[in-house]
């Protein structure tokens, strides 16, 4: 596994050996679904699924070969209508560019393969690393080549995940809930967390992190307490059973009409056959619907993970204090990761594409961080009260300037950890994920926390 650490001279084989990967990881996506989904788009104000084909070579040689290095690109027309990645604001500009400007399959496969070929012959031979150079110094554009995709791959995932079980193949063997998991539950229990300095952000001697990772720095945090355990389907079925979507007063006045005006009576990807008193709920699965595992973490928005912790009388940890949670020492200092140095990789946690779903929380209690807490990283992102927005000194990302500053907006909270669906290479402490209170479709879950918490 190649991560964005210190080096001081590039490893080319392996570099290229994550691109290569990470490219067919990208094309066996595409192999999940039928040719007939290829312009649909399963969530209505994200771009088609073709865009998604197109936008990842268009952004490594936009990025990289023209603006990097200074060479020609492919193709002028797709590298422009495939170079935007961020969502449209609206149906409207979604459908802008759509049928029939977006180009074919074939075209779109044949503008990958010579961006891939223009990527690995830089990997294998061009200055990457041009020090004073804006988008090479550091070899930063390969480097946010390289992450951007990954990411996209997620993004993928959650729209993947809307399409019918009809339009798409799981890979073979794939179990949504193995036996092994079936009926396992684990009850709540919390711990204290003490008091203690958190360090947010990447370390500057990092190869690389994205600009809103920078610069890091130190925080202190004040005591407090966090579950043990992401909150579960079976916890947060008291939360409904209890009326907890009908009840105005558990709910910001943004969120309440979001309620009721989407008719949202439960989490996203639970569904129900029959009346609630006797029906059945099952967990909408990425390949097939399975009864509601009671153990899995629910997954959520902000909006409602927010208020289930109202509701029980608590409330979302800062970032800070996810960062206390899972790398903060009971004795003071930190540690680098969320687990100790002494456990293999293969058993860190519910991420980097081991799974298409969930696992019962407490899976990887041998991961636990020093001061208790279990699951800091992977199985669901982890929703914070932190607003989304920079830190002091925050400089944009010259490879990327807009990647973080257009949603410095008030509008988007922090997340903090991994999914089944993050890449490897993504799971380091400063890294931030980011997304809007009442975007249903990401695979975010949370805990609460209670006590005095973060010293501002």
């Amino acid at each position: 596994m190649i991560t964005a650490t210190p080096s001081t001279a590039l490893d080319r084989a392996g570099l290229l050996e994550r691109f290569t990967r990470m490219r067919q990881r990208t094309r066996a996506f595409f192999d999940l679904l039928d040719e007939s989904e290829y312009f649909e788009r399963p969530i209505r104000l994200r771009n088609p699924i073709v865009f998604y084909e197109g936008h990842m070579p268009a952004f490594a040689v936009n990025t990289l070969i023209k603006k990097g290095l200074g060479r020609s690109g492919i193709d002028e027309h797709l590298e422009r209508i495939f170079a935007r990645g961020i969502d449209p604001t609206s149906e409207a500009y979604a459908t802008a560019r759509g049928n029939p400007a977006w180009p074919s399959r074939v075209t779109v496969l044949d503008f990958a393969a010579r961006a891939d070929r223009l990527i690995v012959d830089a990997i294998t031979n061009a200055e990457l690393d041009r020090p004073g150079h804006p988008l090479l110094d550091g070899a930063q554009a390969l480097w946010a080549v390289l992450e951007h995709e990954e990411m996209h791959q997620e993004t993928m995932a959650y729209m993947w995940h809307e399409v019918p079980y009809a339009k798409k193949h799981a890979p073979p063997g794939y179990e949504t809930l193995p036996a092994s998991q079936r009926g396992r539950r684990l009850g709540a229990c919390c711990v204290r967390v003490p008091a203690g300095d958190a360090s947010l952000g990447t370390d500057p001697a990092a190869a690389f992190a994205w600009d809103n990772e920078r610069p890091s720095h130190v925080q202190r945090v004040g005591a407090f307490g966090i579950d043990v355990y992401n909150v579960t389907n079976d916890e947060f079925m008291e939360f409904v059973d209890a009326g907890g979507y009908r009840d105005r007063r558990w709910w910001r006045p943004a969120d309440w009409t979001w309620i009721c005006g989407e008719g949202i009576a439960h989490p996203r990807l639970w569904e129900l056959d029959g009346s609630p008193r006797s029906g059945r709920w099952y967990w909408r699965g990425m390949f097939e619907r399975v009864l509601l595992p009671a153990s899995w973490p629910v997954y959520v928005t902000w909006a409602e993970a927010n208020r289930f912790a109202s509701w029980r009388g608590q409330r979302l940890p800062t970032e800070a204090e996810y960062h206390r949670a899972a790398y903060g020492l009971r004795g003071g200092g930190e540690r680098e990761t969320a687990w100790r140095d002494d456990i293999p990789p293969v058993s860190y946690g519910n991420f980097d594409f081991a799974r298409w779903d969930p696992e019962p929380v407490g899976s990887y209690s041998h991961t636990a961080s020093d001061v208790g807490v279990e699951d800091l990283v992977g199985n669901g992102w982890e929703w914070t009260s932190t607003v989304f927005g920079p830190f002091d000194g925050f400089a944009p990302l010259a490879s990327y300037p807009e990647y973080s500053a257009e949603f410095f907006d008030g509008e988007h909270y922090v997340m903090k950890g991994a999914s089944p669906l993050t890449a490897a290479s993504l799971v380091r402490r400063g890294f931030r994920n980011w997304f809007r209170p009442r975007y249903p479709f990401v695979y975010a879950t949370f805990r609460c926390v209670s006590g005095e918490g973060e010293h501002r």
